[in-house]
């Protein structure tokens, strides 16, 4: 037996007084996960992102274990939800217009010591003090560094359309424009070096292309590296007693570490190992978080239907960006309908093994974005569920 129909067999034991559609996260896998994280981050602490993870019980243990430390998390109403629910140190990723949270993070001591809310733009400290009403807290704000590659003078950029803050002239600038302004205390720095942590470098069947990945990121690691720490010396003559310095993502986090101005790493994904992290050199994780749905229909020699399944992740619409058939080893997608709303046909001779109600669990594409499909997760260690706990969805929570 196989490792993965090892893991079946446990699974199917594990949640067979379950019916599918269902979702869990298997502990050993993810704990196992995590000590990797530490690992590679070499003794510099990593930050959750929670948009990874979206549930409030597996944050929660992923914090109390040693190399973890503070929330990364994506949207303002979440932080603040967050700090009233007893999270520290939660850092927002992206700029936020949400005036009425604005107006209760600067009306409530607790959350506004809580909470650091990011910024690139001089006209989102205008929006934060325009929604502050009568609430005088002084505003936690960390600065985003835009860390894409620009090459050819410009003509060729590769990185996420972030933030405008390339230079470390840039963000001085706006460090001071902070550190000037009453109500608001610059504390930290961010990038994310999604071009590199993002990105796999060993694409099944295309050698060529990941060839050219590998260069390309080792380029922008050089650059990055260089240039991040220009940065920091730029906003440190500003700001001298800054925070931290966050960086990397899952994909790049032993990279990232190794930079001396960088003081800690964000990382979240790497907990649940979505198939999109199948495709890198740098590290290999265990899928942790699957779900199941269940067969439905028997059409054909070699097909089954299982129930739904259509669960799409975000980002530029392609193959990768579904879910991937996972146990039993060698189902694949109908290339006539693919993961369905309502259906999911699946080819392959071990369909002829499968029977009425029997289940067929699946990857997502990403983490976290599974949860917004299931309000809760079945916790499984060995071969028995030993929790179920629910997803932010199942505490009647989308934030985005």
């Amino acid at each position: 037996m196989t490792a993965r129909a090892a893991d079946r067999a446990r699974y199917d034991r594990a949640t067979a007084h379950l019916d599918a559609p269902l979702a869990l996260v298997d502990l050993d896998a993810f704990d196992a996960n995590a000590e990797d994280l530490v690992r590679r981050a070499g003794g510099k602490p990593i930050r959750v992102a929670s948009k990874s993870v979206r549930c409030r019980t597996l944050l929660e243990r992923v914090l109390a274990k040693d190399g973890f430390a503070g929330i990364m998390s994506f949207t303002l109403a979440e932080s603040l939800w967050l700090a009233r629910s007893g999270f520290e140190d939660i850092l927002l990723a992206y700029p936020s217009a949400d005036r009425g949270a604005f107006a209760e993070l600067a009306a409530d001591p607790k959350l506004a010591a809580a909470v650091t809310v990011m910024v690139d733009d001089v006209a989102q400290l205008d929006l934060i003090d325009g929604a502050r009403g009568e609430g005088r807290e002084v505003i936690r704000v960390c600065l985003e560094l835009d860390t894409s590659l620009k090459l050819l003078g410009g003509r060729l950029r590769v990185g996420a359309l972030r933030s405008p803050l390339h230079s470390p002239a840039q963000v001085a600038d706006v460090a001071r424009a902070v550190s000037r302004r009453p109500g608001f205390r610059l504390v930290g720095i961010m990038a994310y070096e999604g071009h590199i942590a993002g990105v796999g470098d060993a694409v099944a069947g295309r050698p060529f292309r990941s060839r050219a990945i590998r260069l390309m990121q080792a380029t922008a690691r050089r650059e990055l590296a260089e240039r991040r720490a220009a940065v920091v010396r730029a906003v440190r003559a500003v700001v001298p007693d800054l925070e931290y310095v966050n960086g990397g993502g899952t994909g790049s986090v032993q990279h990232t570490a190794a930079e001396d101005a960088v003081t800690e790493i964000a990382a979240g994904s790497g907990l649940y190992v979505p198939r999109l992290f199948d495709n890198y050199t740098s590290f290999s994780g265990r899928p942790a978080a699957l779900f199941a749905q269940p067969v439905v229909r028997r059409p054909g020699v070699g097909i089954v239907t299982v129930l739904g399944g259509g669960y799409p992740a975000s980002g530029a619409a392609g193959p990768d960006r579904l879910p991937v058939p996972y146990l039993p080893e060698g189902l694949r997608y109908d290339p006539q309908e693919g993961p369905g709303e309502v259906q999911t046909p699946l080819l392959g001779s071990p369909a002829d093994d499968l029977l009425i109600g029997d289940k067929v669990w699946f990857r997502h594409a990403k983490a976290g974005e599974l949860c917004e499909r299931f309000d809760v997760l079945h916790l499984v260690e060995g071969d028995a569920v030993t929790a179920t706990v629910p997803t932010y969805r199942g505490e009647g929570l989308t934030f985005l």
